[in-house]
């Protein structure tokens, strides 16, 4: 089986290559005695626009699972990581896990933005073993200077039979 996808023989789940959303800190006034505001505190990556997409094998010809999402940070992103897990499974998947999968490819749209996308390709065999129904996507955002961003369902998806 190949190592972006896992197939626990108990659970009969499957888990699917990484990406991150979180959320943005700043700092206020400091309540200095000549009142002006403290700089900004470093802001954590966010993840918007996410989506995940399913397209199931057919005709012999692979189908694909696709998961986009924009990711900012004011230090701009080092990585995105994507694991895609069945919903009705005990899987929850956290920062840690999520750290090990793939990673998405992000193209730079500004300094602090990227356009982020994982593309995997599903063969008919490996989609035999897929559990049917909803599946969520899990990402793990990093910025460039090390801040990062847990999303446990940043996206879900179907799997059809």
């Amino acid at each position: 089986m190949f190592q972006r996808i896992v197939v626990p023989s108990l659970v009969g789940a499957v888990a699917l290559g990484g990406v991150a959303l979180g959320g943005v800190a700043s700092a206020g006034p400091t309540g200095t005695p000549s009142g002006t505001p403290s700089a900004a505190a470093p802001a954590k990556p966010t993840v918007e626009n996410s989506a995940a997409r399913y397209i199931a094998p057919a005709g012999g010809a692979a189908g694909s699972l696709t998961f986009t999402a924009k990711v900012t940070d004011d230090s701009g992103v080092r990585r995105l990581k994507v694991l895609a897990w069945p919903k009705s499974s005990d899987l929850k998947p956290t920062a840690a896990e999520v750290a090990t999968a793939e990673s998405a490819t992000c193209e730079k749209s500004s300094a602090r933005t990227s356009a982020c996308t994982y593309t995997l390709k599903v063969t008919p065999r490996e989609a035999a073993e897929l559990p049917e129904g909803i599946w969520n996507v899990s990402v793990l955002a990093t910025a460039k200077d090390g801040d990062t961003a847990f999303v446990p369902e940043a996206a879900t998806f179907s799997v059809p039979r």
